[in-house]
């Protein structure tokens, strides 16, 4: 190989030079002073540290021929990885009114990776008599990432009843997330005051589109469906209320 060698080597334009203005930093820290053996100690993981966080999961506004009004599904808990208080609210408002919805209050505890069972108390509110029934259950991470939510319950006068929910989220890009869910509820026995029948009494499903300003705030748009089943869409019908209702709804989803 040719060439010139030595002190007869001269530095190119693009070899040599001072470097621009907005060059970075020889120092990398970008002047972060650094952590002290406390610091580093204190970014262990610590499965015992408290931590909290309240999801609004549902704050939207619905239209449909049954009706329109506001909906609300919204969950929080406190406590560490293996132990938590865990708090659970969903329901709906029509005319100004709350007009079904339930609150509940569990202690949820993790028996595996992704897997927590949860004992507590319900409290049906809105129309009709007011319920309060014990609860346990389970809550988790299906195969292929999909949430599950199991819990039966017991109430005065020898009343059962149950309810089992799905969720997924489909990630069409890093912001725009599609949520379809399914939920569908059962009573052991006639409960006429709240218009319900023993057997599967309701059937939901919906399908949101949201979008993630940020992770934590998500405006979404979509569509929900309630089909009332047995002895309980014979009530309905008997009342004049609609046992199939289809509803567009519009809303946010907040993390705080």
């Amino acid at each position: 190989m040719g060439g010139h060698h030595g002190g007869d080597m001269t530095m190119g334009p693009m070899q040599g030079g001072d470097a621009p203005e907005q060059a970075r930093s020889g120092d990398w820290s970008d002047g972060v002073p650094p952590s002290s053996m406390h610091d580093m100690h204190m970014m262990d993981m610590d499965d015992t540290a408290p931590s909290a966080m309240l999801l609004l999961d549902r704050l939207e506004s619905f239209a449909g021929k049954g009706g329109h009004g506001q909906s609300w599904e919204a969950e929080g808990w406190y406590g560490n990885d293996t132990d938590k208080v865990w708090l659970r609210s969903e329901g709906e408002r029509e005319g100004g009114r709350p007009h079904d919805g339930d609150a509940e209050l569990f202690w949820s505890h993790a028996v595996a990776p992704f897997w927590d069972t949860q004992i507590g108390v319900r409290r049906d509110i809105g129309q009709g008599p007011k319920r309060t029934w014990a609860a346990v259950g389970v809550q988790g991470l299906a195969p292929y990432w999909f949430e599950v939510e199991a819990t039966a319950y017991a109430g005065s006068q020898g009343r059962t009843a149950a309810r089992v929910r799905l969720e997924y989220e489909l990630l069409l890009t890093q912001r725009l997330v599609l949520q379809p869910e399914l939920e569908a509820q059962a009573y052991g026995k006639d409960d006429p005051g709240r218009g319900i029948r023993a057997g599967v009494s309701r059937i939901e499903g919906g399908l949101r589109l949201r979008y993630e300003i940020r992770r934590s705030v998500a405006p979404y748009v979509g569509i929900a469906w309630e089909h009332l089943t047995g002895g309980t869409a014979d009530l309905a019908r008997a009342d004049g209320r609609r046992v199939t209702d289809r509803r567009w709804v519009a809303g946010i989803r907040i993390w705080l």
